[in-house]
């Protein structure tokens, strides 16, 4: 599995990049893939939200005034919030033959981030009925997938070090009385970004049983 660094890109770069290499996967033109990337301030909206935005708390303008843009995602799930300090993954990867179980692919998501998170000294854990991890009654990450003909897209967000004031401007995953944290927060210090990818990579190996490489040209 190819894992691509990409830096801080533009959610529409990689939306459109997902599409592309969805296809390339279908077509066998490319092997498994794993993007680990951040984006600006922006919120994307999943399919529950396709016709109700009331989980998004601000007006257009202000969002706009405030340098947050707003995207319909085409992902599973609610509404989020992404943006610098936070450790965003899209796995492209073809779940045929063996793994072509939509529930345990998200539970194998959370199962890396409880492990990577783990290495840095936090106990993560999943609540019941709902994805991602959390530590106590705060979201850490969050997962919203698509999967079309067994491969698939979007993924995770790890709050690495994230500016968590601005999930103020959500109701995080539509669920109101839950709230939202970060690594940092939770250590007291930044954390090197590369640091917490090296992990996610070597706990990605781990659970999704692939060989990784890290191709020096992105």
């Amino acid at each position: 599995m190819d894992v691509r660094r990409l830096g801080v890109i533009a959610y529409q770069d990689a939306l459109d990049l997902q599409r592309q290499l969805v296809e390339d996967r279908k077509a066998g033109r490319i092997g498994d893939r794993l993007l680990l990337l951040e984006h600006p301030p922006v919120i994307t909206l999943g399919v529950r939200t396709r016709n109700d935005r009331s989980h998004v708390l601000r007006t257009p303008e202000s969002l706009a005034a405030q340098g947050v843009d707003v995207f319909e995602a085409g992902r599973g799930g609610d509404v989020t919030y992404h943006g610098p300090g936070q450790l965003v993954g899209y796995p492209i990867l073809d779940l045929k033959p063996d793994r072509c179980d939509v529930h345990r692919y998200v539970r194998d998501l959370e199962e890396v981030l409880i492990r990577t998170v783990a290495a840095f000294g936090i106990d993560a854990g999943r609540v019941a009925g709902l994805t991602g991890i959390w530590v106590g009654s705060e979201k850490l990450a969050a997962i919203g997938v698509r999967i079309s003909r067994w491969v698939t897209s979007h993924g995770f967000a790890l709050n690495v070090n994230t500016d968590l004031d601005r999930f103020s401007l959500i109701v995080p995953c539509g669920i109101a009385d839950k709230g939202v944290t970060s690594m940092e927060r939770l250590l007291g210090r930044k954390l090197p970004m590369v640091e917490v990818e090296d992990e996610v990579e070597r706990q990605f190996a781990t659970v999704f049983e692939r060989v990784t490489v890290s191709p020096a040209v992105c």
